[in-house]
């Protein structure tokens, strides 16, 4: 089952489990939110939308929050001494289609569980663990700046004329 979906303007065919990136939606990480605005819903028999399916909407979980690619407007006008250098990022929100619901359903399937990363066990006692090289002797510290030069004498005043 796939559906076409819009949001921000664009429009994704997905699928479950596809990982998109989208413009900025409200949500925090890890939280579930809904796509609402579904214009197809595929499979065995296709249903399409006028302008929306009916009851049709996209459950997905937000998995982060981040900027896109710089984008960089510059702009010359040759022999005028005129330029302009401009740049914006856009706001993107990466989700993970959890499932395509109709008839109005709820979603059932709620945030995925972080794989934890396995820890080292700590060593016994009897254990000894390698021991680290030591690190290179640092140089020596520079030598102190020279003494200051003796102070000229001031310039001497010039004569006036008369």
């Amino acid at each position: 089952m796939f559906a076409v979906i819009k949001t921000g303007g664009r429009q994704f065919r997905v699928v479950p489990d596809d990982v998109l990136e989208i413009g900025k939606i409200a949500g925090d990480v890890g939280s579930i939110v809904q796509l609402g605005e579904v214009l197809v819903v595929g499979g065995d028999t296709p249903v399409l939308g006028v302008p929306f399916v009916a009851g049709a909407s996209v459950a997905a979980e937000v998995l982060d929050h981040k900027r896109g690619p710089k984008v960089i407007a510059f702009k010359k006008r040759r022999r005028k001494n005129s330029k302009r250098k401009r740049g914006y990022r856009d706001e993107i929100t990466v989700i993970r289609v959890t499932e395509i619901l109709t008839d109005g359903k709820a979603p059932s399937v709620g945030p995925r569980a972080k794989k934890e990363k396995p820890v080292a066990a700590a060593p016994e006692a009897g254990d000894e663990a390698p021991k680290a090289k030591k690190a290179p002797a640092k140089k020596a510290a520079p030598k102190a700046a020279k003494p200051a030069a003796a102070k000229k004498p001031a310039a001497k005043a010039k004569p006036e004329k008369k």
